[in-house]
């Protein structure tokens, strides 16, 4: 995935929803993304981002507790680069991620959006006027990429 986002990612702004360890907005930083916003709903898996940041010195890296639908709802930041989106599987949250993500301009114009999901789960229609760049299929995973024009 980074592969695909190589060109775009120095001087990004990130979000990382659904976090879970963090690994993508670590990935990001190292790839020279300008900060990441990490949001994960699960205590423990805060606390470990945390440790992790410190012991790396990642200070570009704004870790926030909470759900990431109340996040999206109720926050208001500077319009985001790229956005990755893996919710845990079997939420059929992506949907509903990405609407909010495109009503509420957390976006920028030409923003990057990736998304992952179980196969299994319900098809996710991503909003109809972003554009598909990529898509692949390993395992039981789907993986895509979208340019919201």
């Amino acid at each position: 995935m980074f592969n695909w986002l190589q060109a775009e990612i120095a001087g990004s702004l990130c979000l990382d929803l659904f976090a879970g360890t963090g690994i993508l907005g670590f990935e990001a930083l190292s790839r020279g993304a300008k900060s990441v916003i990490c949001v994960e709903h699960d205590k423990s898996a805060v606390a470990a981002i945390r440790h992790n940041a410190a012991v790396l010195g990642a200070g570009s890296l704004e870790i926030v507790h909470a759900d990431a639908i109340e996040f999206l709802t109720h926050s208001r930041l500077t319009p985001i680069d790229i956005a990755f989106i893996d919710p845990p599987y079997g939420s059929q949250l992506l949907g509903r991620v990405c609407q909010i993500l495109d009503e509420r301009a957390w976006l920028v114009s030409q923003a990057l959006i990736y998304t992952e999901r179980c196969v299994k789960d319900p098809s996710v229609m991503a909003p109809g006027h972003w554009q598909r760049l990529r898509s692949k299929r390993a395992g039981q995973v789907d993986y895509r990429l979208y340019r919201r024009p």
